[in-house]
């Protein structure tokens, strides 16, 4: 039988992985790779030389490969080295979530159109089974939420504030000294790694295409080591959530934003780089998928895993995998984050004046908003006191409107509360 011929784009981390790993299996063979620098000296055993490229399209082109395995990221250029691929007749293996997010509608019409499959397992939790699970077996559910933490940088960095009270500025530091954040973190640490995530993941849940320009992000940037000590005095954890969910008029509520989350749950306990995803949906109930996000071979697993599921379905049908494929045409109308309901939880420093707890609750009432927890955290130096308050579900338009109220108060943190 002859093996399946593979072409890859990149070799770096994930890629080194996954060609250690297609070295167990007999039926496959890397046939062709493009790196940036063929010179580099990698950690590969028994590497061979002649099969580097520096030029993607000696792969997208080669007409004896039937899939291409995707692994350099970005939108540009890569969207047109997969383009072209597709276009000459292969298959698509892929981990990446920003592609995904913003080409998702047109790479997976581009593939129906040419009868190709692209399967990306890989791209949203790293090694966790999600996307196989929820298009297969979880098919049978109607899924009402989803609520995960699918970052491994500002898991770390969440965690790490958590447990030495070090500032976020010190503990970015240390990560990426470590290497679990980039020398320019932007893309993790103001939530736009967990939105593309998101996004796509909501599209898969709820049958509906989800605009990432829809989708509501907020970063970790702003999270204090005082946030974190108050949060667990109060039976709280605060994590970067990727939440997702129908709402009962049936628009759809996607975002990304810090979250006191309680202790009681199982999220809170999710630390350090892994990652979990809690899904909620009928008859299911609750279930929770959690394992590595990232790394050299926790991803491989997952690539290499799509890259076999389409090699077994090769010259076995015309049409291959049906149920891994894009079956959603319609476009989710969208909540804006103005318009939702949340607990809130609040840092105010104010002037320690007669009457300013009253104030503030004046503020609140005027809104219709109930408070569940009022404290004040003792006196500074310049005469000012520490108030934290959250509050019960209000709506979010209500409480920016109340919080503009109290004019002679610094808003430390306005961070919503998960239920």
């Amino acid at each position: 039988m002859d093996k399946i011929k593979i072409g890859m784009l990149g070799l770096g981390t994930v890629g080194s992985g996954v060609f250690k790993t297609l070295k167990m299996f007999d039926n496959v063979e890397i046939k062709k790779i493009a790196v940036k620098n063929i010179n580099k000296k990698r950690d590969i055993e028994n590497l061979d030389t002649s099969i580097l490229t520096d030029n993607p399209y000696d792969v997208v082109n080669d007409k004896d490969i039937q899939i291409v395995v995707e692994l350099i990221g970005g939108v540009e250029p890569t969207w047109d080295y997969i383009k072209t691929a597709i276009e000459n007749g292969k298959h698509i293996v892929t981990a990446n979530k920003e592609l995904l997010a913003k080409k998702g509608e047109a790479l997976f019409n581009l593939s129906e159109e040419h009868n190709r499959v692209v399967l990306y397992e890989a791209a949203i939790a790293g090694g966790v089974p999600l996307i196989m699970p929820m298009k297969t077996i979880l098919r049978g559910n109607k899924i009402q939420k989803i609520q995960a933490i699918i970052n491994g940088t500002t898991n770390y960095i969440l965690t790490k504030m958590d447990v030495d009270n070090a500032s976020y500025e010190k503990v970015l530091k240390e990560a990426q000294e470590l290497g679990y954040a980039e020398a320019d973190p932007t893309g993790d640490v103001e939530g736009f790694d967990a939105a593309y995530k998101i996004t796509t993941l909501s599209t898969i849940a709820f049958g509906q295409r989800i605009k990432l320009e829809n989708v509501y992000r907020e970063g970790i940037t702003k999270v204090r080591p005082e946030d974190m000590q108050i949060a667990r005095e109060l039976g709280y954890k605060i994590k970067l959530i990727a939440m997702g969910q129908i709402m009962d008029n049936g628009k759809a509520d996607v975002r990304v934003h810090p979250m006191l989350v309680p202790q009681s749950s199982t999220l809170a306990h999710i630390d350090y780089v892994t990652n979990a995803v809690n899904i909620t949906g009928y008859p299911i109930g609750d279930i929770l998928l959690s394992g590595a996000g990232a790394g050299e071979f926790p991803t491989a697993s997952s690539v290499v895993g799509d890259i076999l599921s389409i090699a077994a379905e090769l010259g076995t049908t015309d049409y291959l995998l049906p149920m891994m494929r894009c079956h959603h045409h319609s476009t989710a109308e969208m909540i804006d984050i103005s318009e939702t309901y949340n607990k809130y939880y609040i840092s105010i420093t104010s002037p320690n004046a007669v009457g300013m707890i009253g104030k503030i609750g004046n503020a609140c009432a005027s809104r219709n908003i109930s408070l569940s927890t009022l404290l004040q955290k003792g006196l500074s130096n310049n005469n000012t006191a520490d108030i934290i308050v959250i509050t019960e579900r209000c709506k979010e338009t209500d409480i920016k409107h109340a919080l503009a109220e109290l004019d002679n108060c610094q808003i430390n943190s306005l961070i919503r509360v998960g239920e």
